[in-house]
């Protein structure tokens, strides 16, 4: 796990899914459901911290957290921020009136810091009005070109103006406005069969759609000031990704994987990557850490993902770069974090991270009791398992899990075991 989360004062840690880094504010919908992912900010903290969130997190969840990490249950402040249309998380605090019940929690925490998902200007002046230092920058505050770094590496276009004189390939495409996007695809088809059409800044697979020759019809124009990525469609057999992390004296890949993918959307994850050709996996290792050396040169501190995808013949393509904290950043702490409480050597565990869909809705008690008697629980001291790394979903159907295990064939099979365990 990054020493960022273990050296130093107490964590504020800001899970601010909310922010303009990702979709534009205006995206309520798709903002409110990734909200929902929030309360697993939970498994970063430690006895002390303080983690703010904007939906609310169960006290069952709370006690699995807090059982599984070996903490005292309440030994986490959790401060819930209201839904708040069109505003990013951090401002949304003043508008509720939270900001004095943070203050008072800092006052009494010296040497706290701030530990934001998303590092947009809103966590940046929250830090700055806390007067706490920004995690893990080491004069305690990103400067102004960095926030525009990382704004920038957030859009598809952005990313491609760098990825290209770092030498990643990249697939054949253009970045264009509204205005421009209907002739921007046709001169696109023109070349493939098939490309793909993305909305400039989007996370996830949201907003992106295929178009081929044979289906393209005509659309209503979007807004002429929009901004959007048109790209070849490269056929593929695997999407995969690295994460790598920036600190003031190196750069470092600290885990890959293969991304599951469901409609060109993520899906879940497998680390780490076990069958992708060598020369590729090497290629994309060389990718990030060339993509983490230029964030370096920018001030960038932190962790950041480079995505591509592998075709049949075994070349890479790189396809977008999330320079923030992401899904799998919080997963694979998760999984680093609990078997380090409970052995002290042996090889890192093979892990994946999913969803699960029970039959009929379930309580979170009773999906960890069926956990339990399909014996997959994982427990302080086990060496494989599952663990639910959020909390019940609306509706207590989809239930998002973190598999581990010693190998990819057992993981495979406690899979398996869970889906059984969900069904009737």
């Amino acid at each position: 796990m990054n020493a960022e989360y273990e050296d130093g004062g107490a964590l504020v840690i800001l899970a601010n899914f909310v922010s303009p880094l990702a979709v534009d504010l205006s995206e309520e919908a798709v903002l409110r459901q990734w909200s929902q992912q929030a309360p697993r900010k939970l498994w970063l903290a430690r006895p002390g911290d303080v983690v703010i969130t904007p939906v609310p997190v169960s006290a069952p969840f709370r006690r699995y957290v807090s059982d599984r990490l070996g903490i005292a249950d309440g030994s986490v402040t959790v401060i819930t921020v209201p839904d708040t249309p069109h505003l990013p998380m951090a401002e949304a605090l003043t508008q509720h009136g939270l900001l004095d019940t943070v203050r008072a929690l800092v006052r009494d925490r010296p040497g706290a810091r701030l530990l934001p998902t998303a590092l947009d200007e809103a966590s940046v002046a929250l830090a700055a009005d806390l007067r706490i230092p920004v995690v893990p920058y080491e004069t305690g505050t990103p400067h102004p070109g960095v926030l525009q770094t990382v704004a920038d590496l957030n859009t598809k276009s952005g990313f491609r103006a760098v990825a290209d004189p770092l030498g990643l390939r990249l697939p054949h495409g253009r970045a264009c406005t509204g205005t421009e996007l209907s002739r921007a695809t046709g001169e696109l088809l023109a070349a493939h069969e098939q490309v793909v059409v993305k909305p400039d800044r989007s996370a996830g697979g949201h907003g992106l759609h295929f178009v081929t020759r044979s289906d393209r019809t005509a659309q209503p124009p979007p807004p002429a000031d929009s901004r959007w990525v048109v790209e070849h469609y490269v056929d593929h057999t695997r999407a995969v990704s690295a994460q790598g992390h920036v600190t003031a004296d190196r750069v470092e890949v600290s885990y890959d994987g293969e991304m599951r993918m469901s409609g060109g959307s993520f899906a879940g994850y497998r680390s780490p990557l076990d069958d992708l050709p060598g020369p590729a996996r090497e290629e994309l290792t060389d990718w990030t850490r060339a993509l983490g050396h230029h964030l370096a040169d920018e001030g960038y501190r932190g962790p950041y993902s480079l995505d591509a995808v592998c075709t049949r013949d075994g070349i890479l393509y790189a396809l977008e770069c999330n320079v923030r904290r992401t899904a799998t950043t919080t997963a694979h702490t998760m999984v680093t974090r609990i078997p380090r409480t409970t052995r002290t050597s042996g090889p890192a565990p093979v892990w994946s991270t999913g969803t699960a869909t029970a039959t009929s809705p379930l309580s979170f008690d009773s999906v960890v009791a069926r956990l339990d008697t399909a014996g997959l629980d994982f427990r302080p001291g086990d060496t494989e398992g599952v663990l639910f790394y959020t909390d019940r979903p609306v509706g207590g159907l989809g239930w998002r899990y973190a598999a581990l295990a010693a190998d990819h064939v057992r993981l495979a099979e406690l899979e398996v075991r869970l889906a059984a365990a969900l069904g009737p």
